[in-house]
């Protein structure tokens, strides 16, 4: 019988799959089914699907029901996958290995559950973890196409961002040269040199360069990205020290260099734009991240973007955008500003 479904090439399908269990519109009664190189994923409410997804009618088999956590406990737990890790936010450690326990025990596939065990911290945004069954927190994470190789106890990763970041992604140009100042282990960097970018790519925390790097192997875009340990602000003046080749430029001295700039710090973005204008070229678009209370959400980030420009430039504020809720009465935001030097 055929029922609706979202129709994604099969690299795209896990991420289109989370993001249809976030709405609420997975279907449990049928199969997500693989033919011809596409991946048919039932919904519940064709209307409701995302206009950029596309909906057709197919033959969908009935899907043999697997045994879930929530089979074995009698209840529904929360929890996040990543890779073949699943992530868990208990204050209750009893509860988080009863959970754990169940996770192991279903049709999931995983190999780790950890539980949260602080916030993120420091200037290299990692946080600790308690590994509540099985062994180890590195895994390999698949988004759009893309896969990421990372150490969760080590970098930060947050796969709640895939379709942000694919958003962003989908707006670079083949040739165009995209700079990353808070690239982590590359879920922007990577994929924007797979679009045909010429990318680097800078952190603070070197655990995450070097995974960077090995993702810029692993998804075959080594020769279009430059990667670089250490503060955005020494890598761009130049101040960081010998040049160092990753299959890009040199290091040191990319003043009035990018087309695009994504500055993903959203807590701290504001006191890097100084540094974001200095890499802008003659026109170029700068994704800025920030958190801002729901009465001026877009204000303050606008403001400094400004200021941060001054006279140099040509100020466009092209998308306004709530990526998500952070916390109460908090949104996670980003700004598309275009900068055209006078």
């Amino acid at each position: 019988m055929p029922v609706p479904c979202v129709r994604v090439p099969v690299e795209d399908g896990e991420a289109t799959r989370q993001r249809l269990a976030d709405a609420d519109l997975l279907v449990d009664e049928y199969a997500i089914t693989h033919e011809d190189g596409q991946l048919y994923i039932p919904v519940a409410d064709p209307d409701a699907v995302p206009g950029d997804l596309a909906v057709v009618d197919f033959d969908a088999p009935a899907r043999e029901t697997p045994t879930t956590p929530a089979d074995l406990l009698g209840f529904e737990p929360t929890y996040e996958r990543l890779g073949d890790v699943v992530i868990l936010d208990e204050d209750d450690p009893e509860r988080a290995r009863e959970i754990a326990d169940a996770v192991m025990r279903s049709d999931v596939r995983a190999k780790t559950v950890v539980n949260r065990a602080s916030k993120i911290k420091g200037t290299e945004r990692v946080r600790d973890w308690d590994v509540v069954a099985g062994d180890g927190t590195e895994t390999v994470h698949t988004e759009y196409g893309c896969e990421f190789e990372l150490d969760l106890a080590a970098v930060y990763f947050s796969p709640r961002l895939a379709t942000e970041r694919h958003r962003v992604v989908e707006q670079v140009a083949r040739g165009e040269r995209a700079f990353d100042m808070f690239a982590g282990v590359g879920p922007y960097a990577v994929p924007m040199a797979k679009a045909g970018a010429e990318v680097v790519a800078t952190d603070i925390n070197e655990t995450a360069v070097e995974y960077l790097r090995r993702n810029a192997e692993r998804n075959d875009v080594a020769d279009r990205v430059t990667a670089v340990a250490g503060d955005v602000r020494d890598v761009v003046s130049g101040a960081a020290g010998g040049a160092q080749s990753d299959g890009g430029r040199e290091r040191g001295g990319y003043e009035d260099w990018a087309d695009r700039v994504v500055m993903n710090l959203p807590h701290t973005a504001d006191e890097f734009l100084d540094t974001a204008v200095a890499l802008a070229g003659d026109d170029c678009v700068l994704h800025y991240y920030d958190i801002q209370h729901e009465d001026d959400r877009f204000g303050p980030g606008e403001r400094a973007v400004r200021d941060a420009a001054g006279r140099d430039y040509d100020v466009t504020v092209e998308t306004r955008r709530t990526v998500r809720s952070y916390a109460p009465h908090e949104y996670n935001v980003v700004l598309d500003v275009r900068l055209e030097r006078r």
